[in-house]
């Protein structure tokens, strides 16, 4: 994964999917460049591993602000529960591989 180099385009397109499954198709509270965006200098790669961590991170420990369904400010919150945490990585490396299998 760390050989494949993203486009932006790819890299919103994981995000946009990620957001997906975490929040539903309807309203998403964070934009795909907030779930992009890296805590630290050495996440800002654009290969597919580090997009993965990327998106695991801003996913699983929340803070982000965002906007509610009402319009309303909020702050995503951290997924906490083992089956929670789980299930959002197990969908977020499936969605790394099938990108990895489309690039490849």
């Amino acid at each position: 994964m760390q050989a494949v180099t993203l486009s932006p385009e790819n890299q919103n397109a994981y995000a946009r999917a990620a957001l997906a499954y975490r929040y539903g198709e309807e309203h998403h509270p964070v934009t795909e460049a907030q779930v992009l965006s890296a805590r630290r200098w050495e996440d800002k790669k654009d290969d597919l591993w580090t997009t993965f961590q990327r998106v695991q991170e801003n996913l699983m420990k929340g803070g982000l602000n965002g906007r509610s369904a009402q319009g309303k400010r909020s702050h995503t919150r951290a997924i906490k529960g083992i089956d929670g945490d789980i299930k959002l990585n197990r969908a977020l490396w499936v969605l790394a591989e099938q990108m990895q299998q489309a690039l490849s």
